[in-house]
């Protein structure tokens, strides 16, 4: 028997499909589970963009230090022997903060001005209140002297390729003395011969006779000295630290300002080391003291013996729980290893 069909209103009951209301709390409930899923994002980006500050922070606060601390050991040391007295020939220059060898360390209170880097808004221009510190000391990489004739003011070394060149600020030293120089010529790779004459170079040297003497005796010939088979030159390292703008969005920079030979002139540059330094303050151990104290006049700087650095770190971004930025301080002491044999 042939079936009849249902009627309309039974086959529109059996299409029928969601209401307005199921629709609208569909849409809720999906836009629930968006927004949670939303909120977890969120709550995960900022959690990761607050562990890469705290990274970076942290990085930046090791690289200052493993940089700082480098300087800070080899403070006042020379290659042959500690507390042998030292006489500087080179020029003298009221701006030339590297070339005062006699203390090896010394330290700058934050409103205490320093010739290598003065204060300024400009950018690498010292933060004021921020505290500053000088490092000298003979450079690894040294050759060995052969020969020494004090009248022609020449050395005989040990290679021909021994990487010094006219111009470059030297140490020369044996276990009686050392002497500071300029080298007015030096063929490296041609031949093994480096001179110390007097009347070329910038700033050039006072005397070409590199014998003690306090203060030294800047004549044309000096106080001669023969320095012996097995004597050691050396480049002079000297280097300041300090806190300067770096010019990004009002930000801070640990800077470093060092010598360095131009064409056969020595000049100074500074060099941003590593960002988010927003302060800088030193204390040092000086001698018969029971505690570190601040740089002051009158500090017996030859003596120094360790140095306690505080660095205030910042991070880049806005992601601490308050809404600022991070901020970390460590603090790091550095003994002088040529002053604590």
């Amino acid at each position: 028997m042939k079936r009849m069909p249902a009627p309309y209103s039974a086959r529109r009951h059996l299409a029928r499909g969601v209401t307005l209301i199921e629709l609208m709390i569909s849409l809720v409930l999906g836009l629930l589970v968006v927004a949670a899923a939303i909120g977890i994002f969120a709550s995960n980006k900022q959690v990761f963009r607050s562990t890469e500050n705290l990274s970076r922070l942290q990085e930046n606060a090791r690289v200052a230090y493993e940089l700082m601390a480098r300087e800070v050991r080899e403070a006042g040391g020379n290659p042959c022997s500690r507390n042998v007295p030292i006489v500087n020939v080179v020029n003298a220059s009221a701006n030339d903060w590297w070339r005062n060898w006699t203390d090896g360390v010394h330290g700058y209170e934050g409103t205490e001005a320093f010739v290598g880097a003065p204060f300024g808004a400009g950018i690498g221009g010292r933060v004021n209140g921020t505290d500053a510190i000088e490092l000298r000391s003979g450079a690894p990489g040294e050759v060995t002297v052969t020969d020494h004739k004090p009248n022609s003011a020449q050395f005989k070394v040990n290679t021909n390729d021994h990487g010094l060149s006219d111009g470059d600020i030297v140490m020369v030293c044996d276990f009686v003395q050392g002497s500071i120089f300029q080298i007015t010529q030096a063929q490296n790779g041609i031949n093994n011969t480096v001179v110390h004459n007097t009347g070329t170079g910038t700033p050039g040297n006072c005397s070409k006779g590199l014998g003690w003497a306090n203060p030294p005796d800047c004549t044309t010939n000096g106080k001669s000295y023969a320095y012996g088979p097995n004597s050691t030159i050396a480049r002079l390292r000297a280097t300041a630290w300090y806190i300067g703008n770096n010019g990004r969005n009002g930000g801070r920079s640990l800077y470093q300002t060092s010598i360095r030979n131009n064409g056969g002139e020595v000049e100074t540059i500074n060099q941003e080391i590593t960002e988010g330094v927003q302060n800088m303050q030193i204390q040092y151990l000086a001698p018969g003291a029971v505690n570190y104290v601040d740089a002051a006049a009158g500090t017996d700087w030859p003596r120094v013996s360790a140095v306690r650095i505080v660095l205030s770190m910042q991070g880049q971004d806005n992601v601490s729980t308050s809404g600022g930025k991070l901020g970390r301080t460590v603090e790091h002491v550095v003994t002088l290893r040529n002053r604590n044999l």
